[in-house]
């Protein structure tokens, strides 16, 4: 199978518009300190990621940039949605038919095709529909099992999503990875037993992110992308100009 093809140009644009729209639209986006993943850059990578809201595609694609910036990124998508939106086309994103034998054999050979090369990461939403954070057992979508289940050079990585508001008018996007599980002969070919495994560590990547969550401490996390503050229109205006008369600075 061919890997799907990415536009270096378009990538850098839309990244860039990525940066622009999340500022716009979030107070910032946060990731748990310390959680900076270390990943061998020589062997394949599958980030696999809970699902709970529209934004998931965007944010995935700043944090894959951002802080795997010698990876070319590709991910599946709902095939009547790549149809909608075929700019994800030309960004490493293939689309695969859900709920089907033959929407899971071409996800099965893409995916192989893209893991063969050490240069590449996967990014997955096993779940396979939007769920709330707070679902347990996430849920997933066996294709990830499978997946596991016939490699056998290869890293996972699970991510936890969190939309939350804190103090400010906008809400805070804030992540956390969980430890690496690496592809090995000890599960086999059972897919049962690779989708408990992978799971699990949903679970407790996604449980140790509620916790800080309700802690509401932003020492807790590192900020990767600082958005609007402040109650904003002419109420912000009329503070920041008696600010600038008062020669004070503006919170």
């Amino acid at each position: 199978a061919a890997v799907p093809a990415i536009s270096p140009w378009l990538l850098r644009w839309f990244l860039a518009y990525i940066r622009l729209y999340l500022r716009r639209h979030f107070r910032s986006l946060r990731l748990a300190q310390g959680g900076r993943p270390a990943v061998p850059d020589d062997v394949p990578l599958i980030i696999f990621l809970n699902h709970p809201s529209w934004w998931d595609p965007l944010v995935g694609l700043f944090l894959a940039y951002h802080l795997f910036p010698t990876r070319w990124t590709h991910a599946p998508m709902d095939l009547q949605s790549l149809q909608r939106y075929r700019i994800f086309a030309r960004l490493g994103f293939f689309g695969i038919q859900p709920d089907s034998t033959r929407g899971a054999r071409e996800f099965l050979r893409i995916s192989q095709a893209i893991l063969r090369r050490s240069d590449r990461a996967l990014w997955i939403t096993p779940q396979g529909a939007f769920c709330d954070p707070r679902r347990r057992p996430p849920g997933f979508q066996p294709g990830l099992a499978f997946l596991a289940a016939h490699l056998r050079n290869c890293v996972f990585l699970p991510l936890a999503l969190e939309y939350a508001f804190w103090e400010e008018r906008f809400a805070e996007i804030l992540v956390r990875f969980g430890e690496p599980i690496y592809a090995t002969d000890e599960l086999g070919r059972d897919v049962s037993a690779w989708n408990d495994r992978l799971e699990s560590a949903m679970i407790r990547t996604q449980d140790a992110l509620a916790e800080q969550v309700l802690r509401r401490r932003p020492e807790e996390f590192e900020i990767l992308l600082s958005g609007r503050v402040g109650i904003g229109g002419l109420y912000d205006l009329g503070r920041r100009l008696r600010a600038a008369w008062r020669r004070e600075g503006f919170r």
